[in-house]
């Protein structure tokens, strides 16, 4: 008995595989070619209308500042801490010294940043005039 003749035990996940890439590539290649034969070929009558080109500009009257966002974000951040910190909490006698060591250091890198955000200026509000 050669060596040829025992398949190898990861020889059907290996053909599997390989099978399910071609068939992606394939469908992906025929997608592509039946969408293009089946889309309208007289775009250009589109190209020029409102809609392809985007909305016609105008004075905006209520501006939202991006400072909304960035406060946002910040609460987002801070608000997901919060939800780091309640397992940790549950389980903080079992975790011992060294799941108080984590979340110290986890609310350390988290003043951190705070901090940074702060100094930079995130955190003052200015009005757009």
């Amino acid at each position: 008995m050669s060596h040829m003749d025992v398949a190898h035990p990861y020889f059907g996940a290996f053909l599997l595989f390989v099978i399910t890439s071609i068939a992606f590539i394939a469908t992906t290649v025929a997608a592509r070619f039946v969408s293009r034969y089946l889309a309208r070929l007289d775009t250009e009558k589109l190209k020029s209308t409102i809609y392809e080109c985007g909305p016609e500009v105008t004075k905006q009257p209520n501006k939202i500042s991006a400072q909304f966002y960035l406060i946002a974000l910040l609460f987002i951040l801070f608000d997901v801490e919060i939800i780091f910190m309640f397992p940790w909490a549950i389980d903080f006698k079992l975790l011992g010294w060294f799941g108080f060591a984590e979340m110290l250091l986890f609310i350390i890198l988290l003043a951190i940043g705070f901090i940074y955000a702060w100094r930079k200026g995130a955190l003052e509000w200015h009005s757009i005039k």
